[in-house]
């Protein structure tokens, strides 16, 4: 049950999100007087919006020098032709590589036309390999991003904010009742 309502949830949400997108263009979603601006850094290079970038949030405190850090993103087409990711690149690593989500080495990312390209945690990402420096929750870092067709954009992107819980019951974000209270 739990499995179909995450199911349900994410396809209402890449519904509404896609239709934001083609409705509303680079802008986000809602009218002037009240924008909207998904979490993460967001862009656009010629055709092609570039939504949710952010490196995912260190699993038990900062990233490390020499740590690989996922770096997820979406991608959504507006143009006539598809484009590719080629790859990216960034000063805090040694390399940026596309990768599945076994972390395997993939190589350029189809950018179809009107169809929505999510590279995150389960599925092709980026990764930044070989860390240089630090990287904590909440710290910015500038990637820039290659595409074939659409040229080069650079993003100053946020480390998520880890949230964790200690003591945690199965519901997310939820914490036990202390004893006796």
């Amino acid at each position: 049950m739990r499995k179909r309502l995450t199911a349900q949830w994410r396809r209402g949400v890449l519904l509404l999100v896609t239709g934001c997108l083609v409705a509303a263009g680079a802008a986000g979603c809602g009218d002037a007087g009240n924008e909207h601006n998904p979490p993460g850094a967001n862009a656009r290079v010629g055709p092609v919006l570039i939504r949710y970038a952010h490196i995912a949030e260190p699993p038990d405190g900062p990233w490390e020098p020499g740590d690989d850090a996922p770096f997820y993103l979406w991608l959504f087409n507006q143009g006539e032709d598809t484009d590719r990711l080629l790859g990216a690149e960034t000063t805090v690593a040694r390399s940026v590589d596309i990768v599945r989500a076994d972390g395997t080495v993939r190589g350029p990312v189809d950018v179809p036309t009107r169809k929505l390209i999510e590279l995150e945690k389960g599925r092709t990402h980026l990764l930044l390999r070989n860390l240089s420096r630090q990287i904590r929750g909440g710290d910015y870092v500038w990637v820039t991003l290659r595409f074939e067709r659409a040229g080069e954009v650079a993003l100053q992107v946020h480390s998520q904010v880890p949230t964790y819980v200690e003591d945690a019951t199965d519901a997310p974000g939820l914490t036990s009742p202390s004893p006796g209270g």
